[in-house]
């Protein structure tokens, strides 16, 4: 029984030695192996078997396989591969992972027998490198299938029919910058990649808020201003009536005198007062020099302090009444605000009814619309006496009937029927005490300054001629 026991004893020690000799042999010959155990992961991907080599050709072929696509409203703009847009796998890094991964799986004894009993899932990084240039090439709004869309900005619109300005809204385009779809797909992207299991396809889609702004808003301010005021000025007219002669002021010339200042739109007092100005030395004919066509056929020049006949446009009065039009957006026809005028006009001509003397020749015409109606000899101011009549373009400053008249150096009045007075004193009237006109008599028995004349060219003038009309002496 002993020999027995002792013979089943050393079958068991030989047995268990030959078991232990097998398994350190196979326990060796794993832990010498360069390929993954069976039932082994790494980021979800079976790799049994394989060998890193193996592994990276796998990871990266998993992790570069997906394409970017860019998508506007719907439709494809544009297709990229990862490495198209600059996106590598850092190989080397990669490399190094799986390497550790490899030798995780048998650290130890223990976590040999449990890598071969239950296999491994392991969780690594996949490194991605990227080239900037690369991306920056190939992510711009020219590598995009539908062409761009400009903005319109906001624009000032005039109806010409109705006199009025609105505005025409903005038109929204689809213009983008390539720095905003270079940040949109490089976000998209990092946001995916290095991922423990990469999405098929990376899609990418343009938000309206990306798309450039036009540069001017139905709602910006400015433009709000202006058509507001324009609008309070648009509809004015004014037309200027100098006989039958007009001048007329409206829009089309009132819109540059419009100011925008400080959040402030308002009509330019220097732009008005200048309009103003040039109506002045346009069609202002008193204190100008004037030159004069007579009877006889010569041509006089009157100097500015002679000519005291004509109209001259009150500019204080006139600039005043021009603003108040314009803000009232006034439609108007008038005659400029005056300081002086005349008796008719027609344009600058502001002569067609007038009196004229020739002291040289003594005698009168008088001349209503263009008309002769009168001539007449008379006696003007006494030369020898030195009471000369004065030289010049005078209105009559009124008319009366009858008068008295008493020089300045006498006492006693002179009654005459009919008194149109022109120059300090001075003025046409009947002379009955008179038997002749004309000739010399103007050179020792002229009057003391006044033009005398026969009692019906007197009466004729008198009764003619209007307050205000010219009499021109020379």
């Amino acid at each position: 029984m002993a020999k027995i026991m002792k013979w089943i004893l050393g079958i068991g020690v030989a047995l268990l030695a030959a078991i232990l000799t097998v398994s350190f042999v196979y326990l060796r010959r794993e832990w010498d192996r360069t390929t993954f155990f069976e039932n082994t992961t790494i980021n979800g991907y079976n790799v049994s078997g394989k060998s890193p080599e193996e592994v990276l050709a796998l990871l990266k072929g998993e992790f570069t396989k997906a394409n970017v696509h860019l998508t506007e409203g719907g439709r494809e703009e544009a297709v990229w591969s990862l490495a198209q847009v600059g996106y590598t796998i850092d190989e080397n890094a990669l490399m190094s992972g799986i390497e550790d991964a490899l030798k995780k799986q048998k650290s130890s004894i223990p976590v040999l027998l449990d890598s071969l009993m239950n296999g491994n899932s392991f969780e690594i990084d996949v490194p991605f490198r990227f080239d900037s240039e690369v991306f920056s090439s190939a992510v711009t709004t020219a590598a995009l299938a539908d062409a761009r869309i400009e903005n319109v900005d906001a624009a000032i619109t005039y109806d010409q029919a109705a006199k009025n300005y609105s505005i025409t809204p903005e038109v929204q385009g689809t213009l983008l910058n390539d720095s905003d779809i270079r940040q949109l797909v490089q976000q998209a992207v990092d946001a995916v990649i290095g991922g423990t299991r990469p999405e098929e396809d990376i899609s990418v889609a343009i938000p309206e808020s990306l798309y450039i702004v036009p540069s001017i808003l139905s709602t910006d301010p400015g433009l709000n201003l202006k058509v507001n005021t324009f609008n309070s000025y648009d509809k004015a007219v004014i037309t200027y009536v100098f006989g039958e002669e007009k001048v007329v002021l409206d829009w089309n010339t009132i819109c540059d005198w419009v100011v925008f200042e400080n959040g402030q739109g308002y009509l330019s007092e220097e732009k008005l007062r200048e309009y103003v100005m040039g109506l002045g030395q346009q069609y202002n004919t008193i204190y100008y020099t004037r030159p004069f066509h007579t009877t006889g056929g010569s041509e006089i020049i009157f100097a500015e302090n002679d000519n005291n006949y004509g109209y001259l446009i009150d500019e204080e009065g006139e600039y005043a009444q021009l603003l108040a039009d314009i803000q009232s957006n006034t439609q108007t026809e008038r005659e400029p605000v005056y300081a002086y005028r005349g008796v008719g006009r027609h344009g600058r001509d502001d002569m067609a009814s007038y009196v004229e003397v020739s002291i040289g020749a003594q005698h009168l015409w008088f001349y209503k619309d263009y008309q002769l109606l009168l001539e007449s000899d008379v006696v003007t101011g006494c030369v020898a006496k030195g009471t000369p009549t004065q030289t010049g373009i005078f209105p009559i400053a009124y008319k009366e009937s009858p008068a008295t008249l008493i020089p300045s150096n006498e006492t006693n009045g002179t009654s005459v029927q009919y008194w149109m007075p022109f120059y300090d004193g001075q003025g046409l009237h009947d002379a009955t005490w008179r038997t002749a006109f004309g000739g010399q008599i103007y050179q020792y028995r002229g009057s003391h300054g006044c033009v005398n004349m026969p009692y019906y060219a007197a009466e004729f003038i008198f009764n003619n001629a209007d307050s205000g009309t010219p009499v021109v002496l020379y």
